[in-house]
């Protein structure tokens, strides 16, 4: 049996001297190059006793040699687990426990931190960079070449956790033909081939940047100009480079707002496309007024990868993320009986096809509340479809708030928040944000006689959360709105609350 998923994004580029990774300082990484490292990584997974179907936890800066790792997951049958950066050692910590990870891989200036979280979950720890005994080190070691071990279509290939709105967290597993059969399905939507330059400035520890570009770009067989984050500078030194960027709202609205991006900069460019978040309309008709592109808006998520898009050739329409794609179904349905809804009814969100995760790791009950029976995700969106197919998100069923294109849950920030010195109770909403899509909003209602210190309570949270979860405002209030059954009316807040990061 062959390996599904290494062999079709990674073994067919033996040889191949084409630059796969081209990096900020005009390095150039070819494929071939990249999968003799990416053997010498799958020789060091085993040699620190990582087995077919094992995870390997994986908390690094945006790196070539973190790709690198993914491949060699891939080749040696390990399950890939990225982690957000941001993440604190005590969110950190659940992610590893939860998954029973084997091997912890991180930054070598978090090890000292992350140690104990490694010994007390059982994983081992190794750092991703040059010295102190790092996983680098005993991959230069290890032969080039490495027995690629056999995978099927059903095997998993990576775990994404999602965070529920009770604020624990779902490991996602995805198996290797839900990555691999959305690949395929974009490369061909998008029109993706071997003439393509991407500019990739996506952090990789979530599908959009790995699982989608990054894989594109792999089964395409194009190159990737990897810049480690969003800057401006960077975008527009390398754009004469490149056909193609993928990115979040924000990417675009920094680009507008910057005199040095024009048509002419944009000019020889093939395709933008854009997702994580909702594209503002207005965003949407200054992009085209600016360069004459219209933005490719799709949408996707942890557990599917890409469900819709918009037309390559077609019309582009602002404020929709376009029609099912290929192999996907899409269908809108009344959130308590599950039936689908007419053409133009709003209602939840549902998908079916190759793409849709095999459940949540360890959490039976969970999965079958989200994946029906007959193979249906339940995705928690609230949309509505047109007579054409094309599906627009209206809103989250579940109160999620989604900043610069990472999901944020506001019960996980509630709780803290509730537990701080002075606070009876809040509730945490997202408010529309010029840059950010949404941002985050905190209502506090005091404890009788207390003024609660909002200082002190932004410091600890900042030992706590990651900085885009964290609170961008702060408001006192002396009661929540709340319906006849006591039930806080969050719909009411965030009327209330919606030019806060807009007004002048």
């Amino acid at each position: 049996m062959a390996n599904h998923l290494y062999d079709a994004l990674f073994g067919v580029h033996r040889g191949n001297r084409k630059p796969f990774l081209i990096l900020p300082d005009g390095t150039e990484i070819t494929y071939d190059a990249f999968l003799r490292q990416a053997a010498r990584f799958a020789h060091a997974l085993a040699a620190c006793g990582v087995q077919t179907g094992d995870r390997v936890a994986v908390q690094v800066d945006k790196c070539p040699e973190m790709i690198a790792l993914f491949a060699a997951c891939a080749q040696s049958g390990a399950v890939f687990l990225p982690l957000n950066t941001a993440y604190t050692p005590a969110e950190v910590s659940y992610f590893v426990e939860n998954s029973e990870a084997k091997l912890f891989v991180c930054a070598p200036e978090k090890a000292d931190d992350l140690a104990p979280v490694a010994l007390a979950c059982g994983a081992r720890l190794e750092t991703l960079a040059h010295g102190r005994g790092s996983l680098t080190d005993l991959a230069a070691t290890q032969p080039e070449t490495f027995e690629t071990v056999a995978r099927g279509p059903d095997d998993l290939a990576g775990f994404l956790y999602t965070s529920g709105t009770t604020g624990r967290s779902k490991g996602a597993m995805l198996t290797q033909d839900n990555l691999l059969s959305n690949a395929r399905t974009l490369v061909d939507v998008w029109r993706f081939s071997s003439d393509d330059v991407l500019l990739h400035a996506l952090p990789i520890f979530h599908t959009h940047g790995l699982f989608v570009a990054t894989n594109v770009i792999l089964l395409a067989g194009g190159s990737m100009i990897f810049l480690p984050k969003l800057d401006v500078d960077q975008l527009i030194d390398w754009m004469p480079k490149a056909t193609t960027l993928m990115g979040v709202p924000t990417f675009y609205t920094r680009l507008l707002d910057d005199a040095r991006f024009t048509g002419d900069l944009a000019a020889h460019m093939r395709l933008f496309i854009s997702g994580s978040a909702p594209l503002l309309a207005a965003t949407h008709e200054a992009f085209e007024a600016r360069t004459g592109h219209r933005i490719l808006e799709r949408y996707g998520m942890t557990e599917t990868n890409m469900n819709t898009s918009n037309p390559y050739d077609g019309n582009r329409r602002a404020g929709t993320v376009g029609q099912a794609l290929p192999g996907v179904e899409v269908k809108v349905c009344d959130p308590e009986t599950g039936q689908a809804l007419p053409v133009g009814e709003i209602g939840v969100v549902q998908v079916r096809g190759p793409n849709v995760f095999k459940g949540y790791w360890r959490m039976p009950e969970k999965t079958a509340e989200e994946l029906r029976a007959d193979g249906f995700f339940i995705t928690g969106d609230l949309g509505r479809l047109d007579a054409d197919g094309y599906l627009t998100i209206v809103g989250r069923n579940k109160d999620l708030i989604i900043s610069g294109g990472y999901n944020i849950y506001p019960k996980e920030i509630e709780l803290l928040l509730d537990a701080a010195p002075g606070v009876m109770e809040s509730a945490v909403i997202g408010a529309p944000h010029p840059d950010f899509g949404e941002s985050v909003v905190a209502v506090l209602v005091p404890e009788a006689g207390a003024t609660p210190d909002l200082a002190a309570i932004a410091a600890a949270l900042d030992g706590q959360l990651a900085r885009f979860k964290q609170p961008r405002r702060m408001v006192v209030v002396d009661a929540l709105p709340r319906n006849t059954m006591g039930k806080v009316q969050k719909n009411v807040l965030r009327e209330t609350y919606k030019a806060i990061f807009t007004q002048a």
